[in-house]
């Protein structure tokens, strides 16, 4: 059954880690939807990769969507600087819909002050962060919490990452 990703994006985010997981969900026939402040823009990666946004924040609410993409890069650490997106995050997490965050995605989540008392990994550097958290850090390729989070390290990690999220899609 398809499901409906919203994908929190600026610019800044680290390219593969938006993209492969974007062409495993759509190959897997999930709809995206790119989100941004605002609508229309082209928010532009770390190493050039241009990506159309297709929704503004202001006009999304997260119970239109059944899943929520985080991608690395300096993407999540401006993003969480807005009340508006670390709500957003948040609800996911309250709601207990699947969160994938990969490599600096976490830091959204941090700030959500949603990872207290869960597994999860992330970007050598924000572990210390994550532990701040109160989340407990393991230093795994893919990490899958409470049948909700799943977390990654860095783009080596994609296709781990990839695989148990499309799994945790099809419950």
């Amino acid at each position: 059954m398809s499901k409906k990703i919203a994908v929190v994006l600026t610019d800044e985010f680290e390219d593969i880690e938006y993209t492969s997981p974007a062409q495993a969900f759509k190959e897997a026939g999930h709809e995206l939807t790119v989100i941004e402040t605002e609508k229309g823009k082209t928010v532009v990666g770390k190493h050039g990769e241009k990506v159309p946004v297709d929704a503004s924040i202001d006009d999304v609410k997260p119970e239109d969507f059944d899943a929520l993409l985080i991608p690395g890069g300096f993407s999540p650490d401006l993003l969480r600087a807005d009340d508006r997106f670390v709500q957003f995050a948040k609800a996911f997490m309250d709601a207990k819909k699947p969160v994938f965050a990969i490599c600096h995605g976490p830091q959204l989540l941090i700030t959500a002050k949603a990872l207290e008392g869960r597994k999860v990994t992330g970007y050598k550097s924000i572990q210390v962060d994550l532990e701040y958290a109160g989340a407990k850090f393991v230093d795994e390729e893919v990490v899958v919490c409470c049948n909700q989070l799943v977390t990654s390290r860095t783009p080596d990690d994609l296709p781990a990452f990839n695989r148990e999220s499309l799994a945790l899609l099809e419950k």
